[in-house]
Order: structure tokens, then sequence, then C-alpha cells
């Protein structure tokens, strides 16, 4: 028996779920491509001051959920819990800067320590885009719609927009007060963490999902009352070029984001089929990040989507994306003096593009042909030293029956054409 197992939180994506994720990151590059987004690889791991500073002291991902460790000379460093820092870093180190505006996107694995649950794990994966030096809230809503375009093409549908402006440094402060003045009043009644959170950073507290302070926060001040002039006339910048863009959105006064870095716009597309935990890409505009992680000050607004929840969503609709895939072909040898022919058309189908199923135990024909049926090919090629001889093979359908023989010269053409 085997004693080794994934660790809590991580899983193995089986080859029978690979196609699933080619599928979604395949979309993914050719949507940021169109909207003329680059890639870029940041390391998996990273200095932990950067999470601390670029994310935030007071979220909960800096306080609880980081994968943190030192290396031989003591120094510490943090797997990444998301990716916006290190784009961020790269961004500045480079001095990429000087080359905007910047279109950046991303996939890959992330990590935090949170209780694993559907859709979450604690080593997980998102893709998602970064799009740097502009003030501009056209860019906000064009970010959005590409939100959209992309999980469209995923294969998704029935999905909600939602929309809230989170303000500036200036009218946040404010907000902050009346926040406090009301969880104030029920602080005994707030979870532990939101108590803390209530003295930290009450902002926090509107994405608590516990049932007592999800009741608590209906009833709480919006951030509309509190928002300046220029984050109000932004949002209904972002809200009116959405409608331009055909894009069907919800207002919610109280979404705000887990990190601490955003400002105005902050948006979450929801999937209500997935629960409570129910966000499949999220995003919003961090205009003064850059600047506090040492860059000059440059405006910037990115998205995340998280790779499991957007299998979780394909999977409940049975999505094409969801079915295995499967050879093209069965190329059946049977009862030949020598291997030479078939091993060298084997690799001919093969680069013609075709993918193709070889028994290399020599089987009988019967034993090939049900495998081949177990699996579901769709053709099988019989090659035996007669065809061989006369320079030809039977294409058999494996659904019909129907058996035709072609020349060997033709098969290729005929597989491809």
């Amino acid at each position: 028996m085997n004693s080794f197992k994934a660790p809590r939180g991580t899983r193995d994506i089986l080859p029978e779920e690979v196609g699933i994720w080619q599928h979604i990151e395949e979309v993914a590059g050719k949507v940021f491509a169109s909207y003329r987004y680059q890639e870029i690889r940041t390391p998996i791991f990273e200095v932990t001051e950067l999470f601390a500073r670029g994310i935030g002291e007071t979220s909960d991902i800096v306080n609880k959920e980081m994968y943190t460790f030192a290396d031989r000379k003591g120094r510490n460093l943090t797997l990444r819990p998301e990716n916006t820092a290190s784009v961020v870093r790269a961004v500045i180190e480079h001095g990429m800067l000087t080359k905007l505006p910047l279109r950046l996107y991303y996939a890959g694995p992330m990590f935090r320590y949170e209780r694993p649950q559907a859709g979450r794990s604690r080593q997980f994966h998102q893709l998602g885009t970064e799009a740097i030096g502009s003030f501009a809230p056209g860019l906000d809503a064009e970010v959005i719609t590409m939100v959209v375009h992309l999980l469209q093409d995923i294969g998704l549908s029935g999905l909600e927009v939602q929309i809230n402006s989170v303000g500036c440094p200036e009218c946040r402060g404010q907000y902050r007060q009346s926040l406090v003045d009301y969880f104030g009043q029920f602080k005994e009644d707030l979870c532990n963490d939101c108590q803390v959170r209530l003295e930290r950073n009450p902002l926090r507290i509107l994405d608590c999902k516990t049932a007592v302070c999800s009741g608590l926060k209906e009833n709480a001040p919006p951030i509309s009352d509190s928002l300046c002039q220029d984050c109000s006339s932004h949002l209904g910048e972002v809200t009116r070029h959405l409608k331009l863009f055909g894009i069907d959105y919800t207002r919610n006064p109280k979404l705000v984001r887990g990190l601490d870095y955003y400002t105005r716009t902050a948006f979450e597309v929801v999937d209500y089929g997935l629960g409570a935990q129910n966000a499949v890409a999220a995003g919003g505009r961090y205009d003064n990040l850059i600047e506090e992680m040492g860059g000059r000050p440059t405006p910037a607004i990115g998205f995340a989507a998280g790779c499991e929840r957007l299998v979780l969503c394909l999977k409940e609709r049975r999505s094409p994306a969801t079915t295995t895939s499967v050879p093209d072909l069965l190329l059946a040898a049977v009862g030949l003096s020598s291997e030479e022919y078939p091993v060298k058309f084997l690799q001919e189908l093969r680069r013609a593009g075709l993918s193709v199923l070889f028994d290399w135990e020599k089987r009988g024909l019967k034993a090939q042909l049900k495998l081949a049926n177990r699996i579901g090919v769709k053709q099988a090629l019989i090659l035996g030293q007669d065809e061989l001889d006369r320079q030809v093979a039977t294409l058999k359908d494996m659904e019909t029956g129907k058996q035709e023989e072609i020349d060997l010269v033709e098969i290729i053409n005929k597989l491809t054409g």
C-alpha cells in the first residue's frame, strides 16, 4: 500500500482532466493577444517583504495565509500568494516603466495556507492581466469586457458582472470611520477575525463570509456615500463605457477586494451555481501600488481568475471542453515479418498531425480492436503482411464496422484531408 499522499490542499491534475486546463489556457492566450497583452513569467517565490508591502500588512493573506520560509542565509522568502506584486516588482526592476503603456498577462500556481474547499486549494492556479500606465475609466471597462469575452469563449454563460468603487486614500478615510462607527455597535457579535479588522482595516469586514458578519454588513453604510467627486465621476465613466461595450452589470455597494492595494474600480464576475465561494474572476484598479513599491507614480488595473473555479464551472455545465481527448486512429500491425515499415509509417502519420495509438505488445487484431473500442478510437488502420505486399491497408470505421482498402500512398491525404 502506498503510504505517500499529496499534501492537504494540493491535488494532482490527472490526464483525463488536463484537457480542460489546456482548453482554458489556450483560449486565454488567444483572447489576451487580441487585446494586445504579452505574457510575463515571474518566480514562484519572492522576498517576503514584497508581499507584505504590496498586498498590505493588514490583509488576511499577509497575516495568516502566506507560506514563508528562511533560506540558508536566513533571508525570509514566500511562495507567491498572488502575482500582481511580482509583476510590479519585475516591471520596476527591469526598467519597463519607460515603455508605457504596458499590457501583461500571466498564468501559473499560487500558494495560500487556508482551509481547502471546492475550487480553493492551498496550491491553486490563476491567470490574469495587468494594464499599466493609464487612469482612463474606458480602460477599466475594456478590462471588464475582456474578462467577459474570455469567460464566454471558454464556454461559460449566465454569469453576473458586479462593480463598485473602493475610492481613493482621501475619501476612503471618511468611509473607514463610517464603518468603525457602524460595526462598533456590534463588536461583540463580530467573528474573531472581524473584531481585529475593526481596529486595523474595517473594509475587510465587508468581505467576510461568516453568517453573522454577512448579516451585519447588509445594513452597513455604502461607500458611495463617502466617495469624493473624482472617484464618483470615474465610476460613472466606467459604467458609461460598459454600456458602450454592451456589458450588463450590477452595482454592488458592498463589493471590496481582498487586497489592500486597490483603488477606485473593483469588480467581480460571479457564478451563483458555485455556492458561497462564487467569484470566478475579480480585479480592480491600483493606482498607488507601483509608487509604494519604489517606482514612479503610475496608474494600473488588473484582474485574476482562479483556474480551479473555471474547471468546476465547465464541469457543472458539462462543457465539450471536459471531454477527454482520444486518439484519431489505431494503427494495427498484425503478423508482419518486420517492424521496419509500420514504425516508419507510424511516425509519418504522427508528423502529419494525427494522434495515433500503436500496440507495442503485438497482440492479435481482435485484442487491438477491443482496446481501441474501449478508449473510443473512431478509426482503425489495419496493416497485415498481405496488405503490405500489395501496398494497401484496410481502414475500418469503429462505429459502423465499414471497411475499405486504401493505397498506402493515399492514406495520409485521406486521413488529413
